[in-house]
């Protein structure tokens, strides 16, 4: 893309008014030299170079602690109420986005977009691949944005390791501040004996799920804030939630809790038995089948669900639930909702040569952030090194008489404590590093093979595969709607341009103009 000649073209009257954004989102990146004053200092020189004024700057210094995006918004609702300007300068992707919503909230905005170091101008305008390499550099910022909260997410792990529950206190407890200062969860006096008494009750497998939320809004178990009954799903995850029995699982392991049980482990395990259908009563009460599409797609006479029921033991078929009242909308045989979401992900399908040329752009558009990483791992593994000879060092002070034993061992203890903080920041950015460029690749191999990757799955699968491509899926009078989410509503484009220009032939080709322009 040739940025200049797009620059000369907008610079026309207020079309030369543009607006700044800088961000850092740690003090790491403050010394590796993304400083806002760098940033500013790109920004203002790229603007003089391209005839552009900046009429307005915006700030966003994040920490570990404090992520929000005060300016980020701010920025927004600057450029909803000056309609007559819209071009906003940023250094790169991952300065501007810290997630999907944040990429749709701008380009509902429809501003044009200059990511000065990456040498890109995005607008309604831009070819679609551009637009979708884009997606998947949005996508990929989120690494850099997970690693904001690993300091939050180290102090939960240590809070997780005294077996005190790091998290939102679950219906039934409450957070409390304990004699040491810490937050803690103990009882809630309201809620914990009803939650009690739901185990006891469920544990007999005489009730259903549905029944037993019956029991509970009886008791007066009820959403905190609004009051309203608790639905069957809220009721299933306090079930198989083992925080209940004094013991909890964080992070994959399971740890021993230090507050106050509501029921004892062998209750809670003679519930998981009737939820898994293993102690369900003569009732003949079984486990659920797994539907594949059940509660994925809405109605669309009414917008209730669409839930799957087993017909003479072997076919499946799907109806609405009726719960607003009766439903025009008939059955349906699970093949064919099958059948359509199919052709859905079949939209996704592009030849064998684009997905290599769309390696090619992500490896290109990784050079940037390889840099980046190995500035950082640079100055990390000079400080680490520091470390090492400053122990060396003070080790043969030690040796020499120079300083005596207990100064000795209270400094080296300090310096390997941070030599070790140093070890995980480099290992982070060395992951980071590697998952940029392994994560953007799947992405594009999922939708390169979705539909056949849809056909080899079992429901609970293809249901993730679902959920994660598409949003909104609406079945009415017999046929599907969906929204692809984004970067797939930007392959969909592009493959349905190349469809209609060349019976679908042609979309093999990176060249193909539904690729290189619009």
């Amino acid at each position: 893309m040739n940025k200049q000649t797009r620059s000369e073209i907008t610079a026309v009257g207020d079309a030369t008014k543009a607006i700044a954004y800088a961000r850092v989102s740690s003090k790491e990146q403050d010394k590796e030299g993304f400083s806002i004053p760098a940033q500013q200092k790109l920004l203002s020189g790229y603007a003089q170079t391209n005839r552009l004024t900046i009429v307005q700057e915006y700030v966003d210094v994040e920490t570990a602690k404090h992520t929000g995006r005060t300016n980020f918004e701010e920025m927004v609702r600057y450029l909803k109420s000056h309609r007559n300007i819209r071009i906003v300068l940023v250094e790169k992707t991952d300065r501007l986005y810290r997630n999907l919503k944040d990429w749709v909230t701008l380009d509902e905005l429809d501003v044009e977009i200059h990511l000065v170091k990456e040498g890109v101008v995005l607008s309604r305008d831009s070819k679609s691949s551009e637009k979708f390499v884009h997606g998947i550099k949005v996508l990929m910022a989120k690494n850099y944005i997970d690693n904001l909260s690993e300091e939050a997410r180290k102090g939960q792990l240590e809070k997780a390791e005294q077996g005190i529950w790091p998290s939102k206190a679950p219906l039934g407890y409450r957070n409390v501040t304990g004699l040491n200062g810490k937050k803690i969860i103990e009882p809630d006096p309201e809620f914990s004996g009803t939650i009690t008494h739901l185990f006891g009750w469920y544990a007999t497998g005489t009730l259903s799920l549905k029944q037993l939320a019956a029991e509970a809004q009886s008791a007066g178990l009820v959403y905190r804030r609004t009051g309203g009954p608790l639905p069957t799903s809220n009721l299933h995850a306090i079930l198989r939630n083992r925080l209940y029995t004094g013991d909890f699982d964080w992070n994959g392991r399971r740890y021993v809790g230090r507050h106050q049980p509501l029921v004892s482990r062998e209750l809670w395990e003679r519930v998981q038995g009737v939820l898994d259908g293993r102690h369900a009563s003569k009732s003949g009460r079984k486990t659920k089948r797994d539907f594949a599409f059940s509660g994925l797609i809405k109605c669309g006479h009414c917008g209730c669900a669409l839930v799957g029921e087993l017909k003479k033991k072997r076919y499946v078929y799907y109806h609405c639930t009726g719960y607003k009242g009766k439903c025009p909308e008939p059955y349906v045989r699970e093949e064919v909702v099958s059948e359509q979401f199919s052709a859905l992900l079949g939209r996704l399908s592009f030849g064998d040569e684009v997905l290599s040329w769309v390696r090619t752009a992500l490896l290109e558009s990784h050079a940037d952030e390889q840099k980046e990483h190995e500035a950082a791992i640079g100055r990390l593994q000079g400080e680490y090194d520091r470390l090492r000879h400053r122990l060396h060092a003070m080790y043969v002070d030690k040796l020499d008489g120079r300083i005596d034993g207990s100064f000795y061992t209270q400094m080296s203890e300090q310096w390997r404590t941070e030599q070790d903080k140093i070890a995980r920041e480099i290992a982070r950015h060395q992951a980071a590093d590697r998952s940029y460029l392994e994560e953007g690749a799947q992405l594009i191999e999922l939708a390169h093979g979705a539909q056949r990757l849809f056909a080899k799955q079992e429901a609970q699968e293809q249901r993730r595969l679902l959920n994660f491509v598409l949003s909104n899926s609406i079945w009415k009078d017999g046929e599907l709607t969906a929204t692809f989410r984004q970067p797939f509503n930007l392959i969909a484009e592009a493959t349905a341009a190349a469809s209609g220009g060349e019976g679908g032939g042609g979309l093999n080709s990176p060249g193909h103009p539904a690729w290189l322009g619009n």
